[in-house]
């Protein structure tokens, strides 16, 4: 399996490529960088590895919620090289990519809530079950909301993502195309038109 994965959703920028089990994936910390170097970073990666798109399988991207303008990017070059190379598509939520997050790799906390700075008071949030192979499961939807009106889990439960002060954590493509293996292997893929954002809440915030 060959599957490249592109996230520009937040400030964090990169590129991730699985080829048969193996990634290898490169990120930056570029909040206005996004344009100039997500191409850079696919073209590394893929001459890294030897391989053209059309070599791959499907290209994994970040759906959002997230930065408006970082989703416009995101599902623009997602379509130009799925187009030109005849490849489907695979949407992730950049909430689920957090609920894999490597801050959590030493946390055997199944149940995560994941939140996103969307600024105007308010985060971009959904809760997460994660299932015995660490895999996370959606419990109630992705919402926009404040902070302190999320209604939050009563089991134990570990805050990540930049919504929650103690956290850090951004999406990355890393974890965009480990999400995207079982997508794929369960067959739900879209066509290069279909790479959309969900961008959640409507109001335009300048960032």
């Amino acid at each position: 399996m060959k599957i490249l994965a592109i996230d520009t959703a937040t400030e964090g920028c990169s590129a991730a490529l699985l080829i048969d089990g193996e990634i290898e994936e490169k990120f930056e910390v570029t909040p206005r960088g996004h344009t100039q170097r997500i191409l850079p970073m696919v073209d590394e990666l893929l001459n890294n590895a030897a391989i053209t798109l059309k070599g791959l399988d499907a290209i994994a991207f970040d759906r959002g919620p997230g930065s408006f303008t970082g989703l416009r990017i995101t599902a623009g070059v997602v379509q130009g090289l799925a187009y030109g190379a005849d490849l489907p598509v695979i949407p992730i939520s950049s909430l689920a990519a957090l609920a894999i997050s490597e801050e959590l790799n030493n946390n055997n906390c199944k149940t995560v809530v994941a939140a996103i700075d969307a600024r105007m008071g308010e985060v971009y949030t959904a809760t997460y079950l994660l299932d015995d192979a660490r895999y996370p499961q959606l419990q109630g939807v992705e919402q926009v909301i404040a902070l302190d009106k999320i209604e939050l889990p009563t089991t134990e439960w570990i805050g990540v993502g930049t919504g929650w002060e103690h956290s850090s954590a951004l999406p990355h493509a890393r974890a965009i195309v480990k999400l995207a293996v079982r997508d794929f292997n369960n067959g739900y893929l879209l066509s290069a038109a279909e790479a959309q954002p969900l961008y959640i809440r409507d109001k335009v915030v300048h960032n």
